[in-house]
């Protein structure tokens, strides 16, 4: 399919998904001679790095996201739309949301990733992943909900399995969830609780793989899980789960077989492309891989179709290194702004030589002081790693007055090893806690009972 470029009518631009690379797409075209429209299904753009952090009660969702329409409120050639991408139709050109349609000159589509349970489905009732603000807040409420039902428990097996916190897959939000598990059980809580013995918390990491970080240097994944170690952390590798029911983690090293009984299972181990793939593989005939990705061309491209793009985490590009690209932030923004700069340099009648990542390096967070950072020649570890940590992560918040408010945030933990967003909240809780309030003091007449001040 040919690419539009009517001299009389603006170019349209249409981006689906607010996420890195949907929202770097949009701010390299803010000044361009198109129009753009950005659709998500969330009004806000959330930086996911951080929403560990959220689940382990040091920041707040407002923290780490920011409102799409506040962005781009100065943009004048960009309008931002609340909605979900049902269908896409690419011989007529147009995104289609619900009953609504929105034609399209260049199509971008940057709607990432989901959990994968590799085919165990039934596996996420038991252990949530983390990619949403409800992900992070579901976490943090059985998190520190196991340990107030830890308080009241008298029976030990009941109350070992509230304090054992279990974490499959040893990539970063694995390693740093784990990390700040650690912290959060060992520093921060260890004198809020009086009949929990904190001895008796367990926190087991559980990685598929050889060594845990697999995509750093060796020496670095070394460092990483001495450091975990001696935080408290069990670092189990070439651990692989055979089922996760009830409560209890089944896995396997060699040939034998150990069952866990857990109250917080929690997953970090895969992802697979949004169902937005499936759409375009059914709409454009594209291929997708085995994860549900989108295999694009050089140019971030799908065959046939030259005014469709795909980037970020939906998106396999293996044409550097035979190699897919990995999920993380920095590819999905480096791509974002090569399809920008491609798309108004097509506008001129010129191209761009094929899409190229320069690897800016890896990063994981372990622990207050602790983190190591692999920039290729460049390896960091401990303190100055962890600083480095900070700086980036800081740097990359997308508005100026979030920065403000995480650095204070965490200026404020480093010194009082405290997490002030410690909240039990969403509707399980707010249940539990009406039952419990109905059973006490329920009134003998409720229709005449009376408030007394």
């Amino acid at each position: 399919m040919e690419v539009s470029l009517e001299k009389n009518a603006p170019h349209q631009v249409v981006i689906v998904g607010g996420g890195f690379g949907g929202l770097y797409t949009a701010k390299a075209l803010k000044s361009a001679n198109v129009n753009v429209t950005l659709i998500d299904k969330r009004n806000f753009h959330l930086f996911q790095p951080l929403l560990y952090q959220v689940a382990t009660g040091t920041l707040s969702p407002a923290d780490i996201s920011a409102p799409l329409r506040s962005l781009f409120s100065k943009s004048k050639n960009t309008k931002v739309l609340l909605g979900e991408v049902n269908d896409i139709d690419p011989k007529a050109q147009q995104v289609i949301l619900g009953d609504e349609v929105v034609p399209y000159d260049t199509l971008i589509v940057a709607t990432g990733a989901n959990h994968s349970y590799f085919g165990k489905d039934n596996w996420k009732e038991f252990a949530p992943g983390l990619k949403t603000v409800e992900d992070a807040i579901e976490m943090r409420r059985q998190i520190f909900s196991a340990f107030e039902a830890a308080e009241k428990e008298t029976d030990p097996e009941k109350r070992r399995a509230l304090l054992t916190f279990v974490i499959v897959g040893g990539g970063p939000t694995g390693v740093e969830l784990s990390g700040a598990i650690a912290e959060l059980t060992y520093q921060t809580l260890k004198e809020d609780f009086r009949s929990i013995n904190i001895s008796e918390a367990k926190i087991l990491l559980l990685q598929g793989g050889d060594r845990i970080l697999p995509h750093i240097a060796p020496e670095l994944s070394k460092v990483a899980a001495v450091s975990l170690q001696k935080l408290g952390v069990a670092v189990y590798t070439n651990t692989r789960v055979t089922n996760i029911e009830n409560n209890i983690v089944t896995f396997k090293q060699g040939d034998e077989l150990t069952e866990i009984a857990s109250k917080t299972i929690l997953w970090a181990a895969g992802v697979q492309g949004s169902p937005m793939g499936k759409a375009l593989a059914e709409s454009t005939g594209v291929e997708c891989d085995r994860d549900g990705r989108v295999i694009v061309e050089p140019d971030l491209t799908i065959k046939g179709y030259k005014n469709i793009f795909v980037v970020g985490d939906l998106s396999n590009f293996s044409h550097q290194n035979s190699k897919p690209l990995p999920g993380v932030a920095p590819v999905a923004k480096q791509q974002g702004e090569y399809v920008a700069k491609l798309i108004k340099r097509r506008l001129q009648g010129n191209t761009l030589p094929q899409f190229r990542y320069n690897d800016v390096g890896t990063l994981a967070m372990i622990g207050q002081n602790l983190a190591v950072v692999d920039l290729g020649l460049l390896k960091l570890q401990g303190f100055i790693a962890w600083l480095f940590w900070l700086i980036i992560h800081i740097y990359f918040l997308i508005e100026f007055d979030t920065k403000i408010v995480v650095a204070i945030q965490w200026a404020w933990n480093y010194i009082t090893r405290n997490r002030r967003s410690r909240l039990i909240t969403g509707r399980e809780a707010f249940v539990e806690a009406k039952t419990v309030n109905n059973r006490v003091q329920q009134p003998s007449n409720p229709a005449t009972a009376e408030c007394k001040s």
